[in-house]
């Protein structure tokens, strides 16, 4: 103990002089991490309860009281000195000057309250002084690595000083220590990872699948700004081992998809598929899973009053569609990426025997709303449950949407049908 009383001695001894390029950058702008770490760093840790005795998720003036009360309790004056520290100007207020002495009162007591160690740190860190900050966050990691806010400020020292590899160390640490820091960081750690030079140690941390990986890729496919940066962390991550979630994978095809980057769209959804064709549409007989279905598996639409599901069986599936009498619009559909040419969709199903214009049709829609060919149904009660029709895709639309639409129907019955097969292949 004699040891880190000497420690602590030396940490919160008076700054030393600093450098005129430490007084340089004493003076810029705190950098923008440095404030959403410090700011969120301090609402997470300000409610997390002090003592046994007093219970836990104190209120600042829960910690105040519990001073008053224990006021040799060197944990409770540590973390009321670190509720009073705010970011605010570079002028010590009234605040800072009392969490800063009550934080050396703290230590004085017991040099391992880690809460104390970094009220002196955010203090120095406030006041410009870089050196010291360090100094003292420092100290505080030797403490504990559960310490979120020294977690914060110390990957952005790492930034600070370029050095990717331990912010991405002190990332890893906040995340798996601190569930609840990913609101704060996933949005920075996705935006950096657009960078190859952050993506390539980042997708070897992944590869060690650490706890927060899973939900870390989801967010990178829901959210990213750069749909081709996502797909790109996603693929190397993956070829690395990493099992990336289906439902993030699903996420990221769509994404492309809306960007419209038809080659990158294609190939990021074969990746890991075997024996498919571009211009030929996908799982024909509806037996593959599609539980995290992109927009290029089939994709059953429901709306008011229209019930639409694809059914799986040991030896096939079958689209099914029940919609009353009044009831129209699109139930089944497929996002397309064919090369211009002729193509022929041919299929299989029944309960069809509507009137000519009541019976379903499918229809071929470019991105732009652009409709290239529609193929009536038969009454398939005539025709075995065959149906087929010719459909030109023309140049200039690399996406296209394959749907099969219900029109209403005057039968009060409604509408009641099945499809088990369906295929949009070129023209022989």
């Amino acid at each position: 103990m004699a040891t880190v009383a000497v420690t602590v001695s030396r940490l919160v001894r008076a700054p030393a002089d600093r450098t005129a390029r430490e007084r340089r950058a004493g003076g810029r702008t705190k950098r923008r991490l440095v404030r959403g770490a410090i700011a969120v760093a301090l609402a997470v840790t300000g409610w997390i309860g002090v003592s046994a005795s007093l219970g836990r998720a104190l209120s600042r003036g829960d910690l105040a009281t519990g001073h008053a009360l224990a006021p040799a309790n060197a944990q409770i004056t540590g973390r009321l000195a670190q509720s009073l520290i705010r970011e605010d100007s570079g002028r010590r207020g009234r605040d800072r000057e009392r969490g800063r002495a009550l934080a050396l009162e703290a230590l004085r007591r017991d040099a391992t309250v880690v809460p104390a160690v970094v009220t002196l740190g955010l203090d120095a860190e406030l006041a410009g002084d870089r050196t010291r900050a360090h100094r003292l966050f420092a100290y505080s990691e030797r403490l504990s690595r559960r310490d979120l806010t020294t977690q914060l400020w110390a990957l952005e020292d790492a930034v600070g000083r370029g050095d990717v590899g331990g912010a991405l160390r002190h990332y890893d640490i906040a995340l798996r220590t601190s569930p609840e820091s990913a609101d704060l960081l996933f949005p920075v750690l996705a935006a950096a990872s657009a960078n190859a030079t952050v993506r390539a140690p980042l997708v070897r941390l992944l590869a060690g699948a650490p706890t927060w990986a899973a939900p870390f890729v989801s967010y990178v496919a829901d959210h990213a700004d750069d749909p081709l940066a996502a797909a790109q962390l996603l693929r190397a991550a993956g070829d690395a081992g990493f099992v990336v979630p289906a439902s993030a994978r699903a996420a990221a095809v769509t994404a492309l998809a809306r960007a419209g980057y038809v080659e990158q769209t294609w190939n990021f959804y074969v990746a890991g598929r075997r024996r498919l064709d571009r211009r030929r549409s996908r799982d024909p007989r509806f037996t593959a899973d599609t539980s995290a279905a992109t927009p290029l598996d089939w994709t059953p639409v429901e709306s008011p009053g229209i019930s639409a599901s694809i059914q799986r069986g040991d030896r096939g599936g079958v689209f099914e569609v029940a919609a009353p009498a009044s009831a129209g619009g699109a139930v089944l559909r497929q996002l397309q990426l064919l090369p211009p040419g002729r193509y022929r969709l041919i299929g299989h199903g029944a309960g069809i025997s509507q009137p000519d214009g009541e019976r379903p049709y499918w229809s071929v829609t470019c991105h732009d709303g652009r409709e290239f060919g529609r193929v009536d149904l038969p009454d398939l009660s005539r025709t075995g449950g065959r149906f087929g029709g010719n459909i030109v895709i023309p140049s200039g639309c690399g996406i296209q949407m394959l749907q099969l639409i219900a029109r209403p129907v005057s039968a009060a019955s409604g509408l009641s049908a099945q499809i088990d097969r369906v295929q949009l292949e070129p023209a022989a």
